[in-house]
């Protein structure tokens, strides 16, 4: 399934192109970004050449594009969850070159994915996970309004053989919707 381009005040998450080649290197070289998100440092630009022609055939990842830059900078995808028999759920995914961090554009990214996956694609439920030592991706995950659900404890085996706790939350439809609400004198919380 191919996901709609979608934009935000600074981004514009689209479909990735194999001109987006270098953007993507850069930050997947990384020994910051790929181990924080379950996956091994691309030592070469052939790993990162398969994996973008991977994103590129499925369809369910997007190219996050700086609007001011045009560079992509990142990724962020919907996927089906391993961990759920739902098929009315999707397991958010990112990851962003380290240059970036800290300055909201992450959330940004997730607030419009979820934006997408309950009032376009109608899901009923995102799910998130993060390694307890990622914290940065904890911020993400609780300035977009998951649900804390538990830690699956030693719950997947990273790329390194090294088995890890997988932080667990999700968000119904309907606790989004409660989210964008106007709340009193007509603001959106």
């Amino acid at each position: 399934m191919k996901y709609s381009q979608l934009e935000t005040p600074r981004l514009i998450l689209r479909e990735w192109r194999e001109s987006d080649l270098d953007d993507f290197f850069a930050y997947c070289k990384s020994e910051r970004v790929g181990p924080a998100a379950g996956w091994p440092v691309h030592t070469d630009r052939s790993v990162s050449l398969n994996t973008l022609r991977h994103f590129m055939e499925e369809g369910n990842v997007w190219a996050m594009e700086e609007r001011q830059t045009k560079r992509v900078i990142g990724s962020i995808g919907l996927h089906e969850d391993p961990r759920r028999d739902n098929a009315n759920s999707r397991m958010v995914g990112y990851a962003l070159n380290e240059a970036y961090w800290g300055k909201g554009l992450m959330t940004e990214a997730v607030q419009a994915v979820l934006r997408y996956a309950f009032r376009t694609l109608m899901l009923e439920m995102v799910t998130v996970y993060h390694y307890p030592f990622n914290l940065r991706s904890r911020r993400v995950i609780e300035k977009c309004g998951f649900c804390y659900e538990g830690t699956l404890r030693r719950g997947s085996t990273r790329f390194d053989g090294v088995v890890l706790d997988n932080v667990c939350y999700s968000l119904l439809r309907e606790e989004y919707e409660a989210q964008q609400a106007p709340g009193p004198a007509g603001l959106q919380q």
